[in-house]
């Protein structure tokens, strides 16, 4: 069978073999139009683009690498499929860098722009993987890099956060609202910036409504399940029990609905609990979490849109911060009577 090549697509799509390139290659500045005839053309061909020919004309691999500690965690597997769908349309597969929280694999995949195998880079963590060298004028030359809810300490780089404190502020009074003044928290790991933001924001909403905090009630956890349900099985060992519980992350409310429940309480009529997240398992649990929705769509679309715009030498918003959603459902009421 004969190759299929860019003649026959132009052929059969009744443009120019420039056009056919363009559309393939920035789809973005054509007409939409023009684009649905390549494409109808494309499949009806087979055509299948030579990407390594193209890499060596542009000097472009075509593909992003997203370095994240842990894609099966359900929350960063969402923003992951939003950034395929985007990367697509924009001419760029992606490739996952699953550190498990190893700096030195984070390296080791920021390393892949270095060599040519991915020309930009999506950062989950707090750790930059890359040295920041500045040369005699203080500039610093560092690849297409955009940091994706969790912040480095390095200001030069753009950033796509959520709003984590106002969330953890709107989670925690939910609860202060139905009553609950014993509001225990189990956290995140010690030094990501969502853990710090979430903290900020639980403890501004005790201030604001005049509750002491209470630093015992601070339990230390680390995003997983098993932290959750660790953690709370120390907080029944308290005398002055917690009538409440703001997990950081809906994975560890769930640990804690399920010691509770293996301890003969009932939530929420003994004890409230509330997640942050929404990963699509809290509606399905029971009782249904209550939670604060992060934007995963959106995150996954703002992100790859400013790695986009920074590929192709355009001007990106350097700090994007989007907005979280209070979740009620099923796990969070009002305080029980002493």
């Amino acid at each position: 069978m004969a190759k299929i090549g860019i003649k026959q697509v132009a052929a059969l799509s009744g443009v120019s073999i420039a056009t056919v390139s363009r559309t393939l290659r920035n789809p973005e500045i054509v007409s939409e139009k023009t684009r649905q005839k390549v494409n109808d053309a494309v499949k009806k061909a087979g055509y299948k683009p030579n990407k390594m020919g193209s890499s060596l004309r542009t000097q472009e691999s075509g593909n992003i690498v997203v370095i994240i500690p842990d894609v099966t965690d359900p929350f960063n597997s969402g923003i992951i499929c939003s950034i395929e769908r985007e990367a697509q349309k924009m001419g760029y597969s992606v490739l996952l860098g699953d550190t498990q929280n190893d700096p030195k694999r984070a390296e080791q995949y920021a390393e892949m722009v270095e060599y040519g195998q991915a020309d930009g880079i999506l950062l989950f963590s707090y750790n930059l993987p890359l040295e920041v060298v500045p040369d005699e004028k203080g500039n610093v030359n560092l690849p297409p890099i955009v940091n994706v809810c969790e912040s480095t300490a390095y200001d030069g780089i753009h950033k796509v956060m959520v709003d984590d404190e106002e969330g953890a502020r709107k989670a925690t009074q939910h609860l202060i609202d139905l009553g609950h003044k014993r509001i225990a928290v189990i956290t995140g790991n010690e030094n990501t910036t969502t853990n710090a933001n979430r903290l900020a924001g639980y403890r501004k909403a005790l201030r604001t409504s005049g509750i002491q905090i209470d630093d015992k009630l601070v339990m230390q956890g680390n995003y997983q399940i098993d932290s959750g349900v660790e953690q709370t099985k120390k907080l029944l060992l308290f005398k002055d029990r917690p009538t409440a519980i703001f997990c950081f992350c809906d994975l560890m409310a769930m640990g804690a609905i399920k010691v509770l429940h293996d301890h003969g309480y009932s939530v929420p009529r003994d004890m409230s609990v509330i997640g942050f997240d929404d990963i699509k398992f809290a509606e399905y649990t029971y009782p249904a979490i209550s939670t604060i929705r992060q934007p995963v769509d959106e995150i996954g679309k703002t992100c790859m849109h400013q790695l986009y715009q920074l590929l192709k030498g355009k001007p990106a918003e350097k700090y994007i911060e989007l907005k979280t959603e209070l979740i009620v459902r099923d796990s969070t009421g009002p305080a029980p009577r002493k």
